[in-house]
């Protein structure tokens, strides 16, 4: 790319941002309208029933081996906690994590666009001990796996 490509690359940009500074400091956008939906019900849910129900719309989901959910088996700080999950399913919607344990169970959860590959990695904050589970859901339908989780420093209340 030449020099003059990259001016033009770089003014274009610097316009843009401009512009969207603008609009947010004259209050014709605000931030929660930049921003993706927030499904702030789902995760304030105090339970993974609820919490799949307002966010996927239903909590009935069945066990599946085509789903790899790679958790630690001991945690030393439940603070930073690595998932990882990938599955072979066909036509996935989105991959969700949740701790049973946790005082507000719904940590993520992730949208996949179409042909995207059903694959996401994350840290995730434990305040104790217990089951880390991933739904996907995938045609229409919810599957999950779960993988017991020792955590030994909790890491939120």
């Amino acid at each position: 790319m030449n020099v003059d490509m990259k001016r033009r690359l770089f003014l274009q940009q610097s316009m843009a941002a401009g512009a969207m500074g603008m609009l947010v400091g004259a209050g014709l956008l605000t931030p929660k309208a930049v921003l993706a939906a927030w499904p702030e019900e789902a995760f304030k849910a105090k339970s993974m029933s609820d919490a799949l129900k307002v966010l996927l719309g239903s909590d009935a989901t069945e066990a599946s081996s085509e789903i790899k959910l790679t958790a630690p088996e001991i945690a030393e700080n439940g603070a930073v906690v690595s998932i990882a999950v990938e599955t072979g399913l066909a036509n996935v919607e989105s991959i969700t994590i949740l701790a049973i344990n946790n005082p507000l169970p719904l940590v993520a959860n992730f949208k996949l666009g179409e042909g995207a590959a059903a694959y996401t990695a994350t840290r995730i904050k434990m305040g104790k001990s217990g089951d880390v589970i991933a739904v996907v859901k995938a045609g229409g339908k919810m599957y999950t796996a779960q993988a017991p989780v020792k955590v030994t420093v909790g890491g939120c209340e």
